[in-house]
Formats: structure tokens, sequence, C-alpha cells
């Protein structure tokens, strides 16, 4: 508990104590047996006693209500509150009746404001755990000493020193070192990630073993954790309708039921006096208080911008940033699907997946398999290119590039270089019509890398892109969740997207698309697609960043270290794995439930007593549970949305 509930708890013991302890002095003591004048004196007494507990409960509450006044921000529920316990405390007055119920509308108030602060600072824990990765400090090394900086004086290219158990400060490349990261303040995952020399790392991590020595490629203002953290802390602007609807709703409701429990004073007396029968005023006016209670919008006020902030809280909790309430509630009416290939549905690693050698072909046929994927990694050898770097990889010998001579790179057909003094050619078929070499064609599914040795077709090396392992048990989730239809964008050849769609269970495919056709094509969905259907595209955030930001709603995947990702998606993932789509919709879908079952309940409950308390059925009791006793039950619905693990 901070300061200020710890003060709200301790009134509120107080106020109960002097109650029970006024109440008890009733039993034993009549006050009305000493009169000053015509006025009882036990009376007076009993109006000062019981405005002890009031004043130690309600204060806050009048104050707020005076300065709304002041403001001419009248109506809320301060003023509301302040209205109906004064206008009670009156009416106890004159007919020496119970300050009681007075007293103890403020004072349940005031329990279910202590109730519902509590709750929020449940859901904002859960958001300051991701906060935790805001780092503190910096340590560059000078003059062989550890020296701690504000992560903000660190330009880029710097080398910081990371020690086990700190976080990592900026995003940079690792120069010496290795260790384990624990990633789970941003991906939801408690599986550590390994990282050596030469591979990038994020701020944010946590380094949990070795010292890392890293060289920074990027401010502190434009690092990963930063961009994250700004995000999340502005995503409480963006509201759904669901909470506009509950302002502009609140703006009109509260100075509406002021006027109907002020006609509900008046009023009926007025009209009994014309028609000549007597008005008991003070019973309307008890009427109208209760009203007043009744009406207060203290549950869908609090309860449903809690809810929301609840489902954003447990969503990143579970690596699954949401931008705003708005992508929350859109996010829970996704049924189409639009996915990327590369990095999103495969790892985006490209891995030797066959070698097939040239068959009857004698000039050559000293070849083997190793010493095929050997010429090839060799003649590739000064490439940067993805399927140069797998040949490297498959190879795994260090290259003598001196062995390496004539090297040509012919653009959109391969690499013609000598090896050894023998002319290697490696590339498409487009390389091996102009070389003019017969080759025999592979119909394998992947990329094709054609072998010549001296003129001469060799083989043909077949490089795939893994699925994720998740990949296809995420198609069945999502389908299993309702989606209508699922779809999947590649700029690959038709053969190897008609494969890749065909295994993981994804209804449609669109192949051979350049950036824009891929705008063009989600724009074409959208058009077929009815307006009740909401479209999320899914791409990895770096040259998607034009569809996610076209798309109903834009979910960026493989997030780590990603600009893009972060800047043009609505929701973004933390990791990597295709699963967290339906796991998103599912808790976007548990949180707008949440939502709309308060609303239903809050008014239901409401409606219900107001026509009771008009009729004079409903006390000020009942008006009691009507207004605090929903919103504790509302506050308590809106904090399930922090839990997510099942889903």
């Amino acid at each position: 508990m901070n300061k200020k509930q710890k003060k709200a708890l301790r009134n509120i013991i107080i106020a109960i104590v002097l109650i029970v302890l006024i109440k008890i002095s009733e039993v034993f003591i009549n006050y009305g047996q000493i009169n000053v004048g015509s006025i009882p004196l036990g009376r007076v007494i009993r109006f000062v006693l019981y405005m002890i507990p009031y004043y130690v409960i309600g204060f806050d509450i009048l104050k707020k209500a005076w300065k709304g006044i002041r403001n001419k921000q009248v109506f809320d529920e301060n003023f509301l509150m302040a209205i109906a316990t004064v206008g009670a405390i009156a009416v106890a007055l004159v007919d020496n009746g119970d300050y009681v119920e007075a007293v103890a509308v403020m004072l349940f108030y005031q329990i279910g404001e202590l109730f519902q602060s509590i709750a929020v600072g449940k859901s904002r824990k859960n958001i300051s755990e991701l906060m935790d990765i805001r780092p503190d400090y910096a340590n560059i090394e000078e003059d062989g000493k550890i020296v701690q900086v504000d992560p903000d004086e660190v330009s880029i290219g710097t080398i910081i020193v990371v020690q086990p158990g700190e976080k990592i400060p900026i995003d940079g490349i690792v120069r010496e070192g290795s260790s384990s990261l624990n990633t789970s303040a941003l991906t939801g995952e408690s599986l550590p990630r390994e990282c050596n020399a030469g591979d990038e790392v994020i701020s944010g991590c946590i380094n949990m073993s070795g010292l890392l020595k890293i060289e920074t490629t990027k401010e502190f203002g434009e690092s990963t954790a930063s961009k994250i953290l700004d995000m999340v802390e502005n995503a409480a602007s963006k509201k759904s309708r669901s909470e506009n609807f509950i302002s502009k709703f609140a703006k009109y409701y509260t100075p509406a039921v002021c006027y109907a429990a002020l006609a509900l004073a008046v009023i009926p007396p007025i009209v009994c006096l014309m028609f000549g029968h007597p008005a008991n005023v003070g019973q309307w006016i008890y009427r109208a208080l209760t009203f007043l209670v009744i009406s207060c919008p203290c549950a869908l006020v609090i309860s449903i911008p809690l809810s929301f902030f609840a489902g954003i809280g447990g969503a990143s909790n579970a690596g699954v940033l949401v931008k705003g309430s708005n992508y929350l509630e859109a996010l829970s009416k996704v049924n189409y699907v639009v996915f990327d290939k590369t990095g999103t549905m495969t790892q985006g690693v490209f891995e030797v997946s066959e070698i097939i050698l040239a068959g009857g072909n004698t000039d050559i046929s000293n070849i083997s398999a190793d010493k095929l994927l050997e010429y090839a990694a060799y003649v590739e050898s000064y490439s940067s290119h993805p399927i140069s770097k797998s040949l490297k990889k498959a190879y795994g010998q260090d290259i003598d590039q001196n062995r390496v001579t004539d090297v040509e790179e012919i653009g959109g057909h391969g690499v013609v270089a000598s090896v050894d003094g023998r002319k290697v050619a490696a590339g498409n078929i487009k390389l091996m019509k102009k070389l003019g070499i017969d080759y025999e064609p592979c119909n394998k599914v992947g990329t094709l890398v054609y072998i010549a040795v001296d003129n001469a077709y060799a083989g043909c090396i077949v490089i795939s892109d893994l699925l994720k392992p998740s990949a296809k048990a995420a198609i069945k989730a999502l389908k299993k969740a309702g989606m209508s239809k699922t779809i999947m964008l590649t700029g690959d050849a038709k053969t190897v997207a008609d494969s890749v769609a065909a295994e993981l269970g994804i209804d449609e495919v669109y192949s051979e698309l350049l950036p824009a056709d891929k705008v063009s094509k989600v724009e074409e969905v959208l058009a077929k697609k009815s307006d009740k259907d909401t479209l999320a595209f899914v791409g990895d955030g770096i040259n998607d960043a034009p569809v996610l930001s076209r798309a109903d709603i834009g979910i960026a995947m493989g997030a780590l270290g990603s600009d893009a990702a972060i800047e043009a998606a609505d929701v973004v993932l933390m990791d990597d794995d295709p699963l967290k789509i339906s796991k998103a919709v599912k808790i976007a879908r548990k949180c707008m439930r949440i939502v709309y079952e308060n609303i239903a309940f809050a008014l239901g409950v409401k409606g219900v007593c107001l026509i009771l308390g008009a009729l004079g059925i409903a006390n000020m009791w009942i008006a009691i549970f009507a207004d605090v006793g929903v919103m504790v039950i509302a506050v308590l619905n809106a904090i399930r949305a922090l839990f997510v693990k099942k889903l």
C-alpha cells in the first residue's frame, strides 16, 4: 500500500470505531432528557458526535466537490456524494432521524474508492514490471576502471561493459564475451537466450552469467527499451470506442440524474398540494437523496478504463504490447488474418536441405556432394547475400580466399570464379542458360543453386527457409479461435509459397509479390470483406511497414530490435512465436467480454434500483449497494483481465 491508501484505510478504521462507540453510547444514555430552551440538548450532542466520523471519512470528498463547483465542473461523483450525504444529514437533523445512513454512504464510498485504488495498483504493478527494463546507468571503461554514466550520455560506437546481473542499457553488438540473457521482461518467456561475440543484443535484457563488452549501435533514446516504454506509457491516451462512450455517457448522465433527483424532491409535493393531499416533503427529499446515491456512475467510470488497463497490463506480461485500448478492442474483432511468410511463419534462416549431383556426367564424376558444397561456398565467399551465408555455414570450415580468383558477379544470375584453377559457376537457371551449359532441371521446393565446374553441369544445391516450430500449431489455434480466413502473402516463387501454405494449412496464398503488391492485395481483401469483419496483417515489421499501417490492425512479429515494427504496428509481439497471435486475440476478447459484462451489470442494477428508489421502496442501504457494491463487484471483475496465462 502507498501512503495515500494507508491514510484512507486509517480514516476508514477510525470512522468505523467512532460509529460503533456512538451507537453503544446511545444504548446507555438518553440525550433527549436535557433541554436548552425548546431544543433537546441530546439532539445537538448526537448531531455533533456523528459529524466527527463524517468529517474524518468525508472531508476529502467534500473538498473535491467544492473545488469542482469553484472550477465550474460540478457534476461528478464527488458532487453526488456530497449532496446526497449532506441532504441526508439535514433530513435526519430536522426529523431527529438516524445519521448512520448518511455517514455509512460516505464510509462505503471511501471503502469502494480504496478497493479500486488497490486494483489499479495491481494493474500498474504488471505494467511497472515491464517498466523495469529501463536501465539506470551504463558502464564504460576509463583508465582500466569501470565508470557508471547516464545512458543518455553514451554515443554510438562506444564500448560498454555489462556485468552479470545487470541490464543491457543500449542496443549493440557483442565484441567480447559470451553469456545467457534473460529476455522475460520483453518477451514473457522464461527461457534464456545465448549470446556470443558478433551477436546483436538489445536493451532491457538482463545479463545472467558472463561479462560482456558491447559496442553500441544506437543512442539510448532510440534503443529498443526506450521505444517500448514510450509505447506503453502512451497507450492510455488511445481510448477505445467503449471508453469514449462511457466518458460521453457520464458527461450527460450525471447532470440528468441530478435534475431528475431535484424533480423527484419538488414536483410530487407540489402535485399533492395542488390536489389537496398532504405532502410529506421530508419523505420525497429522502427519496431524491437515495436516487442520487444510486445514480452515481462510479462502477462504469472506474471499471471500464480499469478493464482495458488490466487487459493491456496482462498482455504486456505475456510479451504482447498493445499500443492502446482502441487496438485491444479492434483485436478482439479480428476474423481475417493475413501473414507475411519470411520471418513470420518461417525462421528467415536459409539452410542447405539437399544436394543433388548430376547424373551420368563422366567429365566430373569425381566430384562428391561435399566437394560440390565446397566449390559453392568458395565461389560465393565474397558475397553477403543470405543464400551465400547459408552455403558457407553448411560448408562449416574456414575459407582460404587465396584459392579464389577471377570473381565475376552477374546481377540476377549468380557468380562465376576460379577455385583452385577450375572455373566454377553458381547461380540460377538463367546463369546456366547464359553460359550455354546443359543442366538437369530440379523440381525440389526451395531456392535452387545450380553448380557448373569447367563448363559442365555438376549438380544442384537446394536451400530452404525452415518453418518456425510452432507455425502449424499457430494456424490451427487461429482457426479454433474462429478466424474466417487465413491468407499468406510472399515475394517467393509460387512453388515455394504453395508448398509452405499447404504444409501450414493456410486458406489462400499469393506469391511473387513486391512490397507495393502486398498493399494492393490487402486492399483487395479489405474491399471484399464485410464491414463487420476486421483484418489483421502479421509481418516482421521491417519491410512490411506499409501493409502493417494499411490493415485494420497491424501485428509485428519477431520485433526484438526492430524499430519498424514498433513504429508501424498497432500490436507488437515481443518474440517471434506465431502462437502469440491467437493468444493476443484471446486476451483482447476476454478483456472486451469483461467490459460488456460490467456495462450490462452496472446499468441493469442501477436501472432497477433507481425505479425502486423513486417509488420509495429502496432505502439508503440499498442505494449504498447499488453504488459501492456494484462498483466493488465491477472492479473485481475488471482485474480478471490481468490473468492471461491459461489463455
